[in-house]
């Protein structure tokens, strides 16, 4: 990570942990809003007026919480609005690097090598660690927000003046419900894979397993009556946020993260919902399995020999 703008040793996964091992995640430190007027959104400051082709998104096709930005600018039609960048999925010892490997690019805006370059560009004696997402701003050359649930839901209304309403991944009908199952898909699933996967003690282990799998059954018995996604017959956030994790997890959480007791393969009801979403138009683009296994596969914490398994196939 970044201690006062200097890169600090080497690149570890394990961001912090509590005094029984339990893998805590660090919070996002840029969090201002792009607005249809530029007016501050819900936090951070203002100035930040949705215009097209003012901003651009650096992500990692690795990244779950990345790939479900990519995923909203997708479904809203922000293709022609928003850039991309795309990091090298083999995380170095610098972190995120540009270009390199096979779909990855280079930083055509900053010209920079990794990606705690651009944020100690934009804050010299910036501390913390640098990740993907980061919603950048050409126009005044800094970071708007680095936080995918800000990003995810900006995405779904701010530029709606510019490329029509379209999918409303939030209606304002479901948003209280939508908050609720977001929260417990962040904290039990998205979030607790990592904390098995990251965990220093058995005891948090095993915590974070029997919550990821208590999880996987929630959701199987939620579609178990035939609704097509979460909230029915339209996509919400709560489906992105399900989905990100379910397509990487016979990947990498089955044995990487010791997520082992089944595989999304041998849930049906999760399986076949996880292909309706692929199916969608246009998802299929957000997802890259040759970064996914590369990427993680790469974490020497957990794969010191860096062998990356053939199987299993997903499509």
């Amino acid at each position: 990570m970044l201690v006062n703008g200097v890169w600090q040793e080497k690149w570890q996964p394990v961001q912090n942990k509590d005094e029984n091992g339990r893998f805590i995640r660090q919070a996002s430190s840029f969090r201002n809003w792009i607005t249809p007027d530029g007016l501050p959104g819900i936090t951070g400051q203002g100035g930040f007026k949705a215009e097209a082709s003012r901003y651009h998104l650096y992500v990692a096709y690795i990244c779950p919480w990345a790939s479900r930005t990519l995923m909203a600018r997708t479904l809203k039609g922000l293709e022609d609005i928003i850039s991309v960048s795309v990091v090298n999925p083999k995380l170095t010892d610098q972190g995120w690097q540009f270009g390199g490997f096979n779909g990855s690019d280079s930083d055509c805006l900053n010209g920079v090598t990794y990606m705690h370059e651009l944020y100690t560009q934009v804050a010299s004696d910036f501390t913390g660690r640098a990740t993907v997402p980061v919603l950048w701003d050409k126009k005044t050359q800094t970071i708007v927000n680095n936080e995918s649930a800000d990003i995810v839901r900006m995405f779904n209304t701010a530029f709606n003046d510019l490329v029509g309403e379209g999918v409303d991944l939030v209606p304002e009908a479901l948003t209280g419900q939508i908050d609720a199952l977001n929260n417990f898909i962040y904290t039990d699933l998205n979030n607790g894979v990592y904390q098995a996967g990251f965990a220093s003690s058995q005891e948090a282990y095993q915590e974070a397993y029997t919550k990821v799998f208590a999880a996987l059954d929630a959701m199987e018995n939620r579609l178990s009556d035939g609704r097509e996604f979460l909230f029915g017959g339209a996509l919400t956030e709560s489906d992105l946020r399900l989905f990100v994790t379910l397509i990487r997890f016979d990947l990498v959480y089955h044995g990487l993260f010791k997520c082992n007791r089944n595989r999304i393969k041998d849930m049906s009801n999760l399986f076949d919902y996880m292909h309706r979403i692929l199916a969608v138009e246009g998802i299929k683009n957000t997802v890259n399995i040759e970064h996914i296994k590369a990427g993680y596969y790469s974490i020497k914490a957990l794969n010191p020999t860096g062998i990356v398994p053939i199987e299993p196939e997903i499509y």
